[in-house]
């Protein structure tokens, strides 16, 4: 028995060596920063609508509480495993996407399913299924994708299929997250350029189209061209952004005294998080949480480096998938914020408020964590096998 309790519990430990303490720091950094820029964007807001200023920050440290039991159970499951669950996870994915279709609207969109406790997104799921479906088809089909044209039709249906769902709801700022990580994950298997080419163009006109198609995002481009034009209307939401911004100057006006969050600025606590982190911080402040990303997505993108080494290839595309998407929504969230990209609704990785987003963020980490601690305990084996054949 005690044998037995011993065996676990080393193999329990065993989970956590070799796991790169530069992404886990750089996480752990921004996921910090994100509390306390949760109860500091949404004290007002809070107060108002529910007399407890508390409300999003506790509801918050529950996501995190959820999020660390679920980061321990990734980080303990092998990556073989994930990659046999990958068709499982996608057609819980898919599932998830049409059940949504059937839930009232919310603000114009069926994008939550209610858990009781909390309102899940599929889309944020999707994101996390779509990585380890693809990394786990393109692990097994990687050859054939760079010879036969064929090949490549089976996850581009796979992507329509997730992209059409998503349509349906409205949400197209997923829509174009999703698309664009699953695009890179196919260019870094190597399928043929002329292939490629064909796929982004057709992928560029579609998005466009979507653009365009309703008057109200027209609207909204016209905003981003110039929020000035209609400060009080279409470009209410970037010429507050950008007043936060602007307040903000070189260190910040400091921690809770944000002008912008007190009902200035809607969504302060969620996709607008960013600016009144840069009011409260200043340029300073926006360069510290920017250069833990760069970190993030490095160590990330080094972890599939080493992966590929060892020749791990659903390691390797899980890692890119990650990487490209968190890079993506943290870009497109900044640029949204600062006011060079036109609104899109993507949340800020680790630091906006919603529990979806936050777990599969998590998850996504934990599962490079896993990752990082399964090639690097492969590579200081290897140099120990190499080190005894050179001695002998």
């Amino acid at each position: 028995m005690n044998l037995k309790f011993g065996k676990s519990r080393a193999q329990f430990f065993s989970a956590f060596q070799g796991i790169d303490q530069q992404l886990l720091f750089s996480f752990l950094a921004i996921l910090s920063i994100g509390l306390i820029m949760v109860y500091s964007s949404s004290i007002s807001h809070a107060d108002f609508k529910y007399s407890d200023n508390l409300f999003y920050l506790k509801r918050h440290l529950m996501f995190l509480i959820l999020g660390a039991a679920v980061s321990t159970i990734i980080v303990l499951i092998p990556s073989h495993i994930w990659s046999k669950l990958g068709i499982f996870i996608f057609i819980l994915s898919i599932f998830l996407l049409i059940a949504v279709l059937f839930t009232p609207k919310i603000n114009g969109s069926r994008r939550w399913i209610s858990l009781g406790f909390f309102n899940l997104q599929s889309a944020e799921f999707a994101k996390f299924a779509i990585i380890i479906f693809l990394a786990s088809y393109l692990e097994k089909h990687h050859q054939k994708l760079k010879n036969q044209w064929r090949s490549v039709l089976s996850p581009l249906i796979i992507i329509s299929l997730v992209v059409l769902l998503l349509f349906r709801q409205p949400d197209y700022g997923s829509i174009v997250v999703i698309s664009i990580t699953a695009f890179c994950m196919l260019f870094i298997v190597g399928i043929p350029l002329w292939q490629f080419g064909i796929i982004s163009v057709l992928s560029i006109f579609g998005l466009a189209y979507i653009a365009i198609m309703e008057p109200y995002r027209i609207e909204r481009l016209k905003s981003f061209l110039d929020p000035w034009l209609d400060p009080r209307d279409a470009g209410y939401q970037v010429t507050n952004s950008l007043m936060a911004f602007g307040e903000g100057e070189w260190f910040g006006v400091g921690l809770g005294n944000s002008v912008q969050k007190l009902h200035y600025l809607p969504e302060a606590h969620t996709d607008f998080i960013f600016s009144i982190y840069a009011e409260e911080f200043g340029l300073v402040g926006v360069i510290i949480v920017i250069f833990l990303y760069i970190i993030l997505i490095h160590r990330i993108l080094h972890i599939a480096r080493k992966a590929i080494k060892s020749k791990a290839w659903f390691c390797t595309y899980c890692c890119i998938g990650i990487a490209v998407i968190l890079a993506l929504q943290s870009f497109i969230n900044i640029g949204v914020t600062s006011g060079l990209l036109p609104t899109k609704g993507i949340t800020l990785p680790f630091i906006s408020y919603g529990g979806s987003s936050l777990l599969v963020c998590i998850a996504m980490i934990s599962l490079v964590l896993r990752i990082s601690s399964e090639v690097n305990i492969a590579g200081t084996t290897a140099k120990r096998v190499r080190r005894v054949r050179t001695q002998n």
